[in-house]
Parts: C-alpha cells; structure tokens; sequence
C-alpha cells in the first residue's frame, strides 16, 4: 500500500498519500457516516509508514470541517504521531487555513495544544 488517492466527495475529504514523498494530505470537508470505517485504510497506511520506513513523515491538511467522528479519528493519528515523535521519528503536521475562516483557524489550535511534536497552521491567501 504505497499510495493512496480518494477524490473528495460532498462529505469526504480528498485523500492523497505517498509513501515516496512521505506526505499524506486531507483536503475538504469530512462527516463521513462511519468515519472509522472510511480513515481505515489511512490509519492503515500511517501504521504502516511508521513501521516500515524510516522517512519523515508530514501531514498537509486543509480541512474545512469534521464532525465529531472524524475529529475522534484525526485525534487517533495524532496520537500515532505523537507516539512515533516520542520514539526520535521526524512527524509533522501543517494545517492549512483561509484567513476568512476563523473556526478552522481555532479548530486546528485546539489540536496544536495536544501535540508535542511540530505542528504549523499555515495561513493560504
């Protein structure tokens, strides 16, 4: 499972990850109705990543808004990040923002405040 690529639907968010590059990215809005279900193979691969691979690994996200299943599976990531970081491993997290969207700015900090390892909000123009 090197890569992974899941257009974004009206309630999903785009998916892109590449074990090459080490970048996994989540772009759009996500309230899935089985949130677990539809991140599986993510976690899958993030798992899989930090098992297999010695590269950084970064998360590029742009997320819009996520309902409280996926808040729950996007806190389960960070909390692989977070141990993986712990373990010396390079994770980082870049979250991106439209500065006219005020609640994803305050969103992505309420995830920062719980996370050790390098976590940017990255204002997009």
């Amino acid at each position: 499972m090197n890569t992974i690529a899941i257009a974004a639907t009206q309630s999903t968010p785009a998916i892109k990850a590449d074990w090459a590059s080490g970048v996994l990215s989540l772009q759009g809005d996500s309230y899935p109705e089985n949130s677990y279900e539809f991140f599986a193979q993510v976690i899958d691969w993030i798992d899989e990543f930090l098992t297999e691979s010695n590269r950084d690994l970064t998360l590029e996200l742009s997320l819009l808004y996520l309902n409280t299943s996926s808040i729950k599976v996007i806190m389960d990531i960070f909390d692989r990040l977070e141990e993986a970081y712990h373990g010396g491993r390079s994770v980082a997290v870049n979250w991106h923002y439209d500065r006219r969207n005020e609640r994803v700015v305050q969103m992505a900090q309420e995830f920062k405040e719980d996370c050790s390892f390098p976590f940017a909000i990255v204002c997009q123009d």
